[in-house]
Parts: structure tokens; sequence; C-alpha cells
């Protein structure tokens, strides 16, 4: 088991662009879940590249010390929940349109956020996605 640092420094080994550490990257998977929650106004590139930040959570999980995973688990499950509020299961046909997804176990990339808006919205809804436009009240 790993202390949060050696976890960032062998996920880095494995070719992560930089040794992050647990706390960083359930920060990254909040923030994309709170802008999701609103209304995810960036492309394609952008989402997929944040939604990588629960990848990473994912692989360290099988590394960390249990007293880190114990701390964070209970954030990590209620922004899980609050990402499956936000998203739509279509068990990633839109997204797959778009971009290759990664392994079945990974089920936040079966789904797209319900608020389409922007370039992501415009980019899911040409891949078949349904959702709703953005509560402009």
């Amino acid at each position: 088991m790993a202390t949060e640092a050696e976890a960032g420094e062998l996920l880095h080994r494995r070719g992560w662009r930089k040794a992050f550490t647990a706390t960083e990257m359930v920060e990254a998977w909040a923030a994309l879940v709170g802008a999701i929650e609103r209304g995810y106004a960036h492309d394609i590139y952008e989402y997929t590249n944040d939604l990588y930040s629960r990848n990473w959570l994912h692989e360290a999980w099988l590394l960390l010390d249990d007293h880190i995973v114990q701390l964070l688990t209970p954030r990590i499950k209620a922004l899980d929940d609050r990402y499956k509020a936000a998203t739509v299961d279509d068990d990633g046909q839109a997204l797959d349109r778009i971009h290759r997804l990664p392994g079945p176990d990974l089920w936040w990339w079966r789904r797209h956020p319900r608020i389409l808006t922007g370039d992501l919205g415009d980019e899911l809804r040409a891949a078949g996605a349904i959702g709703r436009e953005p509560d402009m009240s």
C-alpha cells in the first residue's frame, strides 16, 4: 500500500502526465461534477480530459493505503452520486461515436451530461444524445 505521493509517482511512471495526489484528483472530479450540474460549457476534448480524473482515482484506489481510501471514499461516493444524477446513462453510445471509450468497468464513461449546452452539447446531440437545455431562469 502506498501514500498519496507514492501512488502519484507510481501512476506517473505508468503514463500519467505528472505525479498527482489523490486530493488533487478528488478536487478535479468535484470540479467536473459541479460543471456538469451547471451545464458543461467546454468541448468534447476538455470533457474527456476531465473524465480522466475519475480514471486516476479508480487506478489509485488499488494502490493507496487503507486509511487514505477510508478517508476519501465518502467524498468520492457523494461525487459519484451527484455525477449520476447530473448525467444520462446511455451505455456510452453517444460519447463512443466521438471518443473511443476505455474499459467497460469505467462506468462514468458510459454516461453523458443531462444538460446539453455549448460545444459539448452540440457534439453530443449530433452523436445522438438526448438531454435538455440549461435552465436560464
